[in-house]
């Protein structure tokens, strides 16, 4: 009955000041009553605005300027898919289609799990034909089969393995004692080592129904924790897939709940105008079993009510806690006291006050834990900011170090480079005394300091003057290298 905020803010933007005299066409009568209701402006619904409104958008590019057929297309398009999402995005936060999968495939595995298992007894009790009495479960059988193997080779050693499966020193002493005197054929190793594989098989697959049932308890304590807390999680999760979802679960009556489940009898029912059945999936849980037999009705219409009270809480209430499906189930169980004892039951007022009071306080505590956990994760996002803030601070401080070490490395590589030149200059022998004409005359020709040459020293008597040439240019061969 409320008008949208949007369409509110379109109107009194398109609508002129005078409202009272303008009639707007409204193609459904719920909104053009909403419009009247908020606005006050008086609607015109029918078949004239139907046809209206169809020639608007047949003729909608050419009535508005700049507007193609094409780009009108690619916006229905548009909306189409954006309200798609939308609707898949309300499914995904309410996890309806995971549970619903997920009870689907445990009735599966039910089923296959309870076929399998009746493959190996036949096909091992050609065997072992004794061990079907002794072990009668499936899932056990088809370990203790696996175990065993050739009953031939079973022997007292192999009787701590035995007990550890059956859980029953009885029950593997029987078995013991069963292998030694039993009136199976024998089985080659071939056929031996194939229903040791398909045993196997049989053992993963219970074993993995074993862990779907966990995930199905959890994910139905997350999305609905009062059905799950009254009638149990398998039976509030065949009655979520039958329903379709959580929310097509909340808006059926008490009456279908109670009979969800049970239409082929119902209509058969109808049609042979006899009696309709009582219950249908809420069968499966203990309430009605553990009632006698001229009160399961009543206590079934009674369950169905609760139901249908659990799944309204769960699916509307913004946090959704289990303390409404625990006073629900206490309400049950005090109905089912009441028609064995006669003790009167509390009154619904009074429950359900108390429950909200302690739903409320629950409410408060998690969305507390809630706050604490976004503070939480708040200050480790703001320390990894600062820790990267940091690093490539640093980062950035390294790399102009290494290269003011690198400017500096050259500087003293350069430097070292002419003090060794210098020293090499400074430790040459100094020309002798008899030289001194020779230097007088070279200072006349000065030269740079880096292409000093060698001074040659005079010329000794004729005797030695060959060997002084030689070392001469050996020494000026060494100048020019260095």
């Amino acid at each position: 009955g409320v008008l949208h905020e949007d369409l509110r803010l379109l109107l009194d933007t398109a609508l002129p000041p005078k409202r009272k005299k303008v009639v707007l066409g409204v193609g459904d009568a719920k909104m053009g009553a909403a419009v009247l209701e908020e606005l006050g402006v008086q609607c015109q619904t029918g078949g004239v605005v139907a046809e209206l409104m169809r020639g608007i958008r047949l003729h909608f590019p050419a009535l508005v300027r700049g507007l193609t057929a094409q780009s009108a297309a690619k916006a229905q398009l548009g909306l189409g898919h954006s309200y798609s999402r939308a609707k898949v995005k309300f499914n995904v936060h309410r996890v309806d289609n995971m549970i619903i999968q997920s009870i689907s495939l445990l009735d599966q595995l039910d089923k296959d799990i309870n076929t399998f298992s009746m493959r190996v007894r036949s096909w091992y009790g050609y065997h072992f034909p004794e061990l079907i009495k002794i072990v009668p479960e499936n899932s056990m059988y088809c370990r203790v089969a696996k175990f065993i193997g050739n009953r031939r080779q079973l022997s007292e050693e192999s009787l701590e393995g035995l007990e550890e499966i059956v859980m029953d020193s009885a029950k593997a002493q029987a078995i013991l004692e069963a292998s030694r005197s039993s009136m199976g054929m024998d089985i080659s190793p071939l056929d031996l080592i194939n229903i040791e594989s398909f045993s196997r098989r049989v053992i993963s697959l219970s074993d993995y129904r074993k862990g779907l049932q966990e995930y199905l308890r959890s994910k139905m304590s997350q999305v609905a924790p009062s059905l799950s807390a009254l009638i149990g999680e398998v039976v509030g999760a065949r009655l979520i897939s039958h329903a379709g979802s959580l929310t097509n679960l909340a808006k059926y009556p008490a009456s279908t709940v109670q009979i969800l489940g049970a239409e082929k009898a119902l209509f058969r029912a109808l049609k042979t105008r006899g009696n309709t059945p009582k219950y249908g999936l809420i069968f499966h849980s203990t309430f009605i079993g553990r009632a006698a037999a001229k009160n399961k009705g009543r206590i079934s219409r009674y369950l169905a009510n609760k139901c249908t009270i659990a799944s309204r809480i769960d699916c509307f209430s913004e946090v959704p806690t289990s303390v409404f499906g625990d006073k629900l189930r206490e309400q049950v169980e005090e109905r089912l006291a009441f028609y064995e004892t006669g003790e009167p039951p509390r009154k619904n007022l009074e429950v359900m006050k108390e429950a909200v009071v302690e739903a409320s306080e629950v409410v408060a505590e998690v969305k507390r834990r809630q706050e604490k956990k976004e503070k939480k994760r708040k200050k480790r996002e703001k320390r990894r900011l600062e820790a990267l803030a940091a690093a490539a601070e640093e980062l950035a401080e390294n790399s102009v170090m290494e290269t003011e070490e690198n400017d500096v490395g050259a500087k003293k590589k350069k430097k070292k480079k002419k003090q060794q030149q210098l020293e090499e200059l400074e430790e040459e022998p100094e020309p002798e005394e008899n030289g001194v004409e020779e230097e007088e005359e070279e200072e006349e020709e000065p030269l740079p300091k880096k292409k000093r040459k060698v001074l040659v020293e005079p010329e000794q008597p004729e005797e030695d003057g060959e060997e002084k040439k030689k070392k001469k240019k050996k020494k000026k061969k060494a100048a020019a290298q260095d």
